[in-house]
């Protein structure tokens, strides 16, 4: 007798019962329309990559949690730890057979090897959207409007999307001469929202000394309006057209199509990955700030520089879904639950069988999703199923039902029964029922 293999997954990993998968994909279906609607494509990428394509291109702390190892044939392979590196080397492999500008949407699985917290995994989806080809304020702005659009289409209204600049502030670390520690500055300026400003005040002294940490800390905490704000980002690191000037443009924009409550300039906002040049974006939800960023991105024109000599700037973000479902959670606010089967038709007989599945076609080309139960069991175990599984109707047809060429619809909520109906009142029927 073989020895029994104990059922278990990894820390991080998790499998989905069909309620929890069924939310998942409506929130993805819901994404994906929005997409479609602003003119983004569908791709996709392999799970595994050569090491040398994905190391180096988010940073020390990415590269470390980055799931690395020697394959059957030899080779050094990674799994990705994003969608937005695999998309460089994508671009910089298929430029021949793409136009630019290219908008593109990605819905996939990454993988990270780091510490597991709530709405933080180490299998987990992301859900983004790049335009790449032109560097211009119209597509910054682009990115930042499907954001808002994104969660207002999920049902999300209570958000707000940080933006910032990475060049000012790379700017302003130059008139202080911390340059050269730019990178360890982002890092430690990134967490800011995470372990509070004493404890970034700390990490900073450690690379500076405590008048220039106190400097940064003065940059990064600016409060007020956007405009107030943006006048003393200006002050602390001068203005120039292409990052200041910028900003400005995509807050105007946002004025302009009414989104401009759910826009806040945020100088401490600089995005943790190396590969970020621009615009940079982070979305949280009021009363969710311990989850983190729902929506994150930014602008990165010099990603595809790694694998092509030909320019290719780009800029996009990205949906964390599962950080999104957690903060929704934790807000006890759900996206819609997704519909669950309309009509169950029950089976009679093995005799039926063609029947049934005739009647289940009539609704589904009616619009209805229709299943057929597969055996002939008793009625209870049948209704038992259907309540198990939210359907909200039940089609008999026994077999005086069949021999008079009509359908019983028994409405499952109500209890209620609905006899001697042709296939059209059928029908009628079972919509009047699930329209409420």
């Amino acid at each position: 007798m073989k020895e029994q293999i104990e059922p278990r997954i990894l820390k991080g990993f998790r499998d989905f019962l069909p309620q929890q998968e069924s939310r998942r994909k409506a929130v993805q279906e819901t994404l994906q329309a929005v997409f479609r609607q602003h003119g983004f494509l569908p791709i996709d990428t392999p799970i595994l990559e050569y090491s040398d394509v994905l190391l180096g291109k988010g940073g020390g702390e990415t590269d470390k949690q980055i799931y690395r190892f020697e394959d059957n044939g030899g080779r050094d392979v990674s799994m990705r730890f994003d969608l937005t590196v695999p998309f460089a080397r994508y671009m910089a492999q298929h430029r021949s057979e793409l136009y630019l500008p290219f908008k593109r949407y990605h819905i996939a699985k990454v993988f990270r090897g780091e510490n597991t917290q709530r709405g933080r995994y180490r299998e987990f989806t992301q859900c983004d959207f790049d335009i790449v080809g032109v560097d211009c304020a119209s597509a910054d702005f682009e990115i930042l409007l499907l954001m808002v659009r994104s969660l207002q289409a999920l049902g999300v209204h209570d958000f707000r999307v940080h933006l910032s600049h990475r060049a000012i502030f790379n700017r302003f670390l130059d008139t202080l001469g911390a340059g050269r520690q730019s990178g360890d500055i982002l890092r430690s300026v990134d967490k800011l929202k995470k372990i509070g400003e004493e404890a970034v005040r700390e990490e900073l002294t450690q690379l500076l000394d405590q008048q220039r940490a106190a400097q940064i800390l003065m940059f990064i905490t600016a409060t007020g309006t956007a405009g107030e704000v943006l006048t003393s980002l200006v002050a602390l690191a001068g203005h120039n057209e292409h990052d200041t000037g910028r900003l400005q443009a995509v807050l105007e924009a946002a004025a302009a199509l009414g989104i401009q409550d759910h826009v806040r300039l945020d100088p401490s906002i600089t995005r943790g990955l190396d590969y970020y040049t621009g615009i940079v974006y982070e979305t949280f939800l009021d009363g969710a700030a311990e989850i983190g960023s729902v929506c994150s991105g930014g602008r990165y024109n010099d990603l595809a520089s790694l694998y092509t000599k030909e320019q290719l700037p780009g800029v996009g973000s990205s949906v964390g879904l599962d950080r999104l479902l957690a903060a929704l959670e934790e807000l006890h606010s759900r996206p819609a639950e997704p519909s669950a089967v309309d009509v169950l038709v029950l089976a009679f007989d093995e005799t039926g069988i063609g029947h049934y599945h005739s009647i289940a076609e009539q609704f589904r080309a009616a619009g209805f999703s229709a299943e057929v139960y597969p055996e002939a069991r008793k009625l209870g175990v049948q209704f038992a199923f259907a309540e198990k599984k939210g359907i909200r109707t039940a089609v008999i047809c026994g077999p005086e039902e069949r021999a008079a060429d009509v359908v019983t619809v028994k409405d499952l909520a109500q209890r209620a029964n609905h006899s001697g109906l042709s296939m059209d009142d059928a029908l009628k029927t079972v919509r009047r029922i699930i329209s409420g």
